[in-house]
């Protein structure tokens, strides 16, 4: 027998698997669908014990305990499909290497998958193709017109990622731990999963179905049943398939680790997913569903929903304990719940889990605010871009002064014009748009004043009175300043209000309606993101790692900025383009590096001047027990291969992009400049962060102590 690369832990898994009394049924009906389908013998993929020996029936039955026997039977018809789709990938493209064929193979799939039921579909031309074809069909009529489109998405997701991980086999390269994470929610499927929980259980609202609570509440889902899924599947994966993407092989290659050690890390990143969908489920849930008004039919529907992702995780786990697809001997007990019997349940020890899990969801709440950490540590950054600098910057720091002053900026008692000068944030608009016109320039250094003005306000104002109502009202107030359809925008009561209303009127003047509000939502998911970040501070949460990294480029104004970044670009390059796997992967990495790097320089001044939490570095410590230096090495290390992904992505996937998409040489030629703008804008925020004095330590000391707010914020009379 073929040793373990490593023990499984012991995993956090605090509800009861249960399994559904239509078991066999589910059984029977998917080997006879699957047969039907072409998916068994003459398949060249399973043979009829294949399919007997993974059990997807046993899946399904622990993974969606309630639901009646039809629709168990449709819903392993699924997993079916998925997994037969997963190695039939494998055995004709990855295994050969053919990315031009896989490319051929996933443009046909969501022909199959039309949003109206009457529209035709092609033949089918292999199992796949007919599995999908009457999956759709049998499916969706049951479902809105909403879940059709989103489950639709998840799909092609799942599919036409595996390029991702073809692309990643061709090259021999191994992901760093946020692409992984990212790409590996669409490879991995658990999204498509979530929907399928909702067919069984229910239909979230289409209200709230994008909302940040539902949306954690299925990306925590989905990270957790990956990473469960990378720890049993390593053998089987990284020994026999020669798979590069799982979670196991990055953190070791990432950390430089053994194999045990990378299991366990792994298996804390997946306990503290679950501890945010808790957290998310009982704190945040509830708060929207009172801000929306939700009526008890959406509230019941709701928590069937979330019940249900919480069935898939133990369910999901049992099945694992007992399916010969994955590598589970010697496996510690996870459910404390149900006796002492059967592969999942044995040696069960209460304690030890109640307590591991304590101490880790523990510490997340006792960070001591205000301690002494003295000046901030600053590696030697990777940038192997060059910064250039506008010719209009002293210009613009002239003008930059008169308009804060005209707009009320330097009047409410957060800034004034020694914090403005110390800030400098036209030397920044200079180096992340060095080839602006003036009045261009002028523009992006107030957007920028702006939206760094509302992110000392919030935790200033709001935070040191904890009125989190304020600022819910104030974040409303500043959503209706950016009008759309030329409605009227409110009498502005204070100076955000006041600065954005003036910055929206230039910026979309001549905007279409859909460009505005792609514009208006980024700012909306920046200042939510302000109020994300003063909900945690309220409890002195540091929040999740994960979590942490994907809102940390809403609280940084990643979207708006990127989105003033394309405003010039014109219609040669098609919105799709954008909206790409290898062009959000790009985006994301520099952005990642750019958040990155100001938690570095701002370590000192967040964590001891300002008792800040929302600090990527004191996430690290919180997460790994560790202390201040080994913390930045890991940033450090996670900064400069984030950097390393960018030039990966430039030089070798976006030029599949742009064949995939045919793009002229006009549109090339944009991308390629657009590029460039992302080089400027990183070149340009590191140079800002080292010349400005805004994180240097001998400013701080003389400007960072006792500078409140003498007065409430202004805010209307209703």
């Amino acid at each position: 027998m073929t040793q373990q690369p490593f023990e499984l832990p012991h995993f956090y898994m605090p509800y009861p698997a249960r399994l559904n009394p239509h078991v066999d049924e589910a059984r029977a009906h998917s080997t006879a669908w699957a047969r039907e389908m072409g998916m068994l013998e003459g398949s060249g993929i399973w043979e009829q014990s294949d399919l007997d020996a993974h059990d997807y029936g046993l899946l399904c039955a622990y993974t969606h305990p309630d639901c009646d026997g039809p629709a168990l039977s449709l819903v392993t018809d699924w997993y079916v499909w998925v997994f037969f789709f997963d190695d039939h990938f494998l055995e004709i493209f990855k295994r050969t290497q053919d990315r031009a064929g896989g490319k051929a193979y996933l443009d046909r799939l969501p022909l199959f998958m039309p949003m109206d039921l009457s529209a035709e579909v092609p033949e089918p031309q292999n199992p796949v193709e007919a599995g999908l074809a009457d999956l759709w069909a049998r499916t969706v009529p049951a479902m809105s017109a909403d879940w059709r489109r989103r489950f639709s998405v998840a799909t092609e997701h799942l599919l036409n990622e595996s390029l991702w991980e073809l692309s990643n086999i061709n090259e021999g390269r191994i992901a760093n731990p946020v692409e992984y994470v990212e790409m590996r929610r669409k490879v991995g499927g658990a999204p498509w999963s979530a929907g399928l929980v909702e067919y069984a259980n229910a239909e979230v609202p289409g209200a709230v179905a994008g909302s940040r609570p539902l949306r954690v509440l299925m990306e925590t889902f989905s990270d957790a049943v990956h990473l469960r899924n990378d720890l049993f599947s390593y053998q089987r994966e990284v020994e026999d398939e020669g798979e590069l993407s799982n979670g196991v092989l990055v953190l070791e290659t990432f950390f430089g680790c053994t194999t045990q050690e990378a299991a366990d890390t792994v298996n804390d990143i997946l306990t503290s997913r679950l501890h945010q969908f808790e957290h998310t489920a009982l704190t945040e849930v509830p708060a929207l569903a009172l801000e929306q008004g939700l009526t008890p039919q959406d509230l019941a529907a709701v928590a069937a929903y979330t019940k249900g992702l919480q069935d898939w995780q133990s369910g999901g786990h049992e099945w694992h304990m007992r399916s010969s697809r994955y590598m589970n001997e010697r496996a510690r007990s996870t459910s404390p719940w149900q006796g002492l019997t059967g592969p999942g349940t044995a040696a069960a020890d209460v304690g030890a889990l109640l307590a591991a899990a304590g101490a880790e969801r523990l510490r997340a709440y006792t960070h001591v605010p205000f301690q002494k950490v003295g000046p901030s540590l600053l590696p030697d950054f990777h940038m192997p871009f060059q910064v250039e600098l506008s010719p209009h910057l002293d210009d613009s720091r002239h003008r930059l002064k008169g308009w804060a002053h005209r707009m009320g900026i330097l009047q409410e008692g957060v800034w004034d014009e020694d914090k403005l000068r110390a800030y400098d944030l036209a030397l920044c608009s200079a180096g992340l748009d060095p080839d602006a016109t003036a009045e261009a320039l002028d523009l992006s250094a107030q957007w920028l004043a702006w939206g760094t003005y509302g992110d000392d306000y919030y935790p200033l104002v709001f935070g040191h009175r904890r009125d989190l109502a304020a600022a819910r009202l104030t974040t409303t107030r500043l959503s209706d300043c950016m009008p759309v359809d030329g409605e009227e925008a409110p009498v502005p009561a204070n100076a955000m209000e006041r600065g954005l209303i003036d910055l929206w009127a230039r910026t979309t003047a001549e905007m279409t309606s859909e460009q505005r509000r792609t514009l208006k939502t980024t700012v909306d998911v920046m200042t939510d993101s302000w109020v994300w970040e003063l909900s945690n501070q309220l409890q002195n949460r540091i929040p999740d790692p994960v979590d942490y990294l994907e809102m940390r480029r809403a609280t940084f104004g990643a979207d708006l900025t990127m989105s003033l970044c394309r405003m010039g670009h014109g219609p040669a390059v098609p919105p799709e383009v954008y909206r790409s796997g290898s062009v959000r992967s790009l985006e994301n990495a520099a952005v990642d590096y750019a958040c990155l790097l100001n938690d570095v320089f701002s370590y000192q001044k967040e964590i001891e001047y300002e008792g800040e939490i929302h600090n990527a570095i004191l996430v690290v410590q919180n997460f790994f027990g560790c202390d201040y230096p080994s913390a930045l090495g890991v940033v450090h290390d996670l900064m400069t291969q984030r950097m390393q992904q960018f030039q990966h992505v430039a030089a070798h996937e976006l030029p599949l992009v742009y064949d995939d998409f045919d793009l002229s040489d006009e549109a090339r030629g944009v991308m390629r400049g657009y590029v460039v703008d992302l080089q400027h804008w990183m070149a340009g925020i590191l140079n800002w962060h080292r010349e400005v004095d805004r994180y240097k330590s001998h400013w701080l000391a003389r400007r960072a102590h006792g500078f409140l707010p003498d007065r409430p914020p202004a805010l209307p009379v209703s």
